[in-house]
């Protein structure tokens, strides 16, 4: 609106309504750059998950393997003691059986 003065009615009407037109072209949506490569974001999603199914299957399996080998190492340990005592329990009666051995040969020599 350059020209206020001299101007009709007609005018001022078609340069409202123009000034409308301008102001509702702002808010339309504006064309986007497209990427060269559509983007398939659930399937990146998808393959994220199954990297993080797989790394907690991985730590479960390694966790489960880490327990086996205590469990089997303490049922070693076990068995080792057991053998142990049988060792020296046997070793005790070998012992007391020498020892009564020797009684008994020390009264028949006198």
């Amino acid at each position: 609106m350059k020209h206020l003065k001299n101007t009709s009615f007609s005018d001022r009407i078609a340069s409202a309504n123009q000034a409308k037109l301008d102001r509702l072209a702002q808010f339309k949506p504006k064309p986007m750059v497209q990427a060269e490569a559509p983007v398939d974001r659930v399937a990146e999603r998808e393959a994220e998950r199954e990297a993080i199914r797989a790394a907690r299957a991985a730590a479960k399996e390694a966790a489960r393997l880490a327990e086996a080998e205590r469990q089997e190492a303490e049922l070693l340990a076990k068995r080792s003691a057991i053998k142990e005592r049988k060792a020296l329990t046997a070793a005790e009666q070998k012992a007391k059986r020498d020892a009564r051995y020797a009684a008994r040969q020390a009264r028949k020599g006198r």
